[in-house]
């Protein structure tokens, strides 16, 4: 365990006004609550917080970030309290060690609900101080680093925990080394044979190539220096993680990777990182599309360094990186290379020279991810979005006016609609890429100049979430297509409401609705007009809870069957009469003779799909049944997935109709309709107008603002069948409307 005077030569190594007093008394505070207390592996418990310090000096962090190690687990685990840290090391740090605290503090029904709640709780501490990130982070590794004493069954969840989470917000933060680390202990105990086998191999490579490699980075500093290049070249090669992971993404073999090895060039100054890339390029050949530029272009966590693969000495392909000393310790250290922590909770953009900070930097992530808990989503979809956001690598995309935009590897012009703006993005239909229209699910690439076309009014279509990668479009998507079908339920809603006011004789307005929201437990009139719309709400229970007194006199009445088939009538309030048929008994079409299709033989019946039917413009495929004849079904009809596999019962049929033709088809669809007088009369007239015809009817459901029928057709086509149901759709007492296929 590491001694109190250790600690202190290690801070003040970088740190030369370091405030001993500070680290002294939290040293002895932490080490007198901890007490006796033991770890899983026997140790002081008194050693984890000690161990978190020191991973803290490694990134050479302030001393403040330092004591807050060391004090992080007292008022969780000790008798400790906040008023008494505050009154010993002051506000600031007290503020720091109880954040810290509450996020261990969580019951949650779900793992994932948990897992969510946690990341959204350090997020939000994160932007009051992101020292609160940097401590969490080294006591996630120092906890790796001791997985293998914790029961087996904990270690998988706790490593897939920071395998999803930990590692990934690591590295977008750029703290590469401790994201590294925490993929190689997290990747050793979930899958422990493809690490294991992974480790060897490296290994052999390794000894196999350790001549060659000495002599690539001797060449490669005396070609440096040749030119007047001081530089300090280093051999670096992929942990096993990063090596499984490339192979299964590209499903490629060890032996095809050409990666392994990497070498990495560090010199004095930016004119010196391009200087050596000239060198290697007119040196050596050059490998094709591996040149990448991140000091003109930084990634979003402020990395910079510029990637090149050259056929190198040797004819062995070599992967440089070429970077400052500057550059490289941001490349390691990420946030904690340098002064940014300070800043943020006094609001002050840090003074860095950074080409990022501070819009673009690993702020303007967060404040962006941030951003999402303001939307009000549950932790799974936060957790979602937010794993999104992390698992990325970028490419780096511009307006038609020069503005960069950066966006995950594999991200759409929809997501950098969304980027941009949300409005943006809400009302795109379209875009051009490099000047030519595209399709807005097109995957972009670096550089590519991107501009949305729009159109006012226009809703992004519900399936645009499947296609966006970034969390934030997903949201914005998901916001859009929600308030657009409130709007279309409040239409409708809006509609009932009125004839249910104007039935009660009592007068409607917004502000005399405005007075029963708290009955209704509703925020708002669009949800009560929403939720009535959609049947969540009665229309007599809205009237009720704005006239109290209100007494709904309806009486509802169930039709009575009136032949003993199963047939009953049920007679509309405008006098006309309706067959349909009853639960026990459905009349179905067996004239098989009028149904002209190709693709079998004559003297086979022929009959349709039972629950459905089918029309000419479907694509429809024959089901042989022995003894029953061809059923023929719609290649839509759920029914078909009963069929699976038994290949020898499918025949390949189609439509055989002329122009002459004067037969209808049969057509299902579902009807929800507004429960009131006249509402069959309204859609019979419709559907007569429109040359169509009511075959059959059946209520399935009777409420006491909603009717949901089933209606069976008779039209002549498909394109007659959908203008009907558009047609249907468009009466203002109906809510939904949609082609059943059985």
């Amino acid at each position: 365990m590491m001694r109190q005077y250790e600690l202190l030569e290690r801070v003040s190594a970088y740190k030369s006004d370091v405030d001993e007093n500070l680290l002294n008394k939290a040293y002895v505070y932490a080490m007198q609550k901890h007490g006796s207390q033991k770890r899983a592996n026997g140790d002081p418990y008194f050693s984890h917080p000690l161990e978190v310090a020191a991973i803290l000096t490694d990134l050479r962090l302030d001393e403040a970030t330092i004591a807050v190690a060391l004090l992080h687990d007292t008022i969780e685990d000790t008798d400790a309290t906040r008023k008494e840290i505050d009154g010993l090391f002051g506000e600031d740090i007290g503020s720091l060690v109880e954040g810290l605290t509450k996020l261990k503090r969580i019951d949650l029904v779900s793992k994932e609900a948990q897992q969510g709640e946690n990341l959204r709780r350090l997020l939000l501490a994160v932007a009051d101080d992101v020292r609160v990130l940097l401590v969490k982070l080294a006591d996630r590794l120092h906890n790796m680093r001791t997985l293998h004493f914790v029961p087996k069954e904990k270690r998988g969840r706790i490593s897939q925990e920071t395998m999803d989470i930990y590692a990934p917000l690591a590295g977008r933060m750029g703290i590469q080394d401790i994201r590294e680390e925490l993929e190689h202990l997290s990747f050793m105990h979930l899958n422990p044979e493809a690490f294991e086998t992974i480790t060897k191999r490296l290994n052999d490579l390794h000894e196999k190539n350790f001549d060659l490699i000495s002599s690539i980075e001797m060449e490669l500093r005396l070609k440096l220096l040749d030119h007047n290049i001081s530089a300090r070249v280093s051999s670096r090669e992929k942990r096993p993680y990063s090596v499984f992971r490339k192979m299964e993404r590209r499903a490629m073999s060890f032996e095809q990777l050409s990666d392994i090895f990497g070498f990495r060039i560090i010199v004095d100054t930016t004119e010196d990182c391009y200087r050596a890339l000239g060198i290697a390029h007119t040196t050596w050949s050059t490998v094709p599309g591996r040149f990448k530029d991140y000091i003109s272009t930084p990634k979003g966590n402020g990395y910079q360094s510029i990637h090149t693969t050259v056929v190198g000495p040797s004819n062995q392909r070599v992967e440089l990186q070429i970077r400052t000393a500057d550059m490289n310790a941001v490349a390691e250290h990420g946030i904690a290379a340098h002064t940014l922590y300070k800043d943020v909770s006094n609001g002050e953009a840090p003074a860095t020279g950074h080409p990022l900070d501070r819009d673009g930097s690993v702020y303007g992530w967060l404040r962006s991810t941030i951003a999402l808990l303001a939307e009000g989503d549950n932790p799974d979809d936060f957790l979602e979005h937010t794993k999104l956001e992390l698992f990325l690598d970028q490419v780096f995309c511009f307006t038609p006016k020069g503005r960069l935009i950066a966006l995950p590897r594999g991200a759409t012009p929809i997501d950098f609609a969304y980027a941009v703006h949300t409005k943006l993005g809400d009302s795109c239909v379209g875009c051009k890429i490099n000047g030519r229209i595209m399709p807005v699910v097109t995957e972009l690439h670096n550089g590519d100049e991107v501009d949305i076309i729009r159109a006012e009014g226009q809703v992004p279509p519900t399936a645009w979430e499947s296609v966006a990668v970034t969390g934030k479009a997903r949201t914005a998507i998901r916001r859009a297509t929600k308030k657009a079908v409130q709007d279309q339920y409040s239409g409708v809603g809006n509609t009932m409401l009125e004839r249910a006011f104007e039935r009660a004789g009592k007068s409607y307005s917004e502000e005399i609705l405005k007075s029963g929201l708290q009955r209704l437990a509703r925020k708002t009139i669009e949800e009560v007009l929403a939720d009535v719309g959609r049947g969540d709400l009665i229309s007599s229970d809205v009237v009720k809870a704005v006239y109290p007194d209100y007494q709904d006199e309806r009486i509802t009445q169930n039709p009575k069957p009136v032949a003993s088939e199963g047939w009953f009538g049920l007679k509309d309030a405008a006098g006309i009469i309706f067959k349909m048929p009853g639960r026990k008994k459905q009349r179905q079409k067996t004239n098989a003779s009028a149904i002209p299709i190709r693709g079998h033989s004559a003297n086979q019946s022929v009959r349709f799909a039972p629950d459905g039917g089918a029309v000419p413009g479907d694509r429809i495929v024959g089901i042989m049944t022995p003894g029953k004849g061809i059923t023929i079904y719609p290649i839509q009809s759920p029914a078909l997935q009963k069929f699976e596999g038994q290949s020898d019962e499918w025949l390949d049929v189609r439509w055989d109709i002329d122009e002459n033709n004067h037969d209808r088809f049969p057509a299902r669809v579902m009807v929800t309709a507004i429960n009131e007088p006249g509402t069959l009369a309204k859609i019979a007239e419709l559907v007569a107008r429109n040359d169509g015809n009511i075959h059959s009817l059946e209520m399935l459901s009777t409420a006491p603002d909603f009717t949901k029928m089933q209606i069976d057709l008779e039209v002549w086509d498909l394109k007659h069948l959908n203008r009907l149901i558009r047609e249907i759709r468009g009466l203002k007492i109906i809510s939904k409307v949609e082609r059943v296929n059985g």
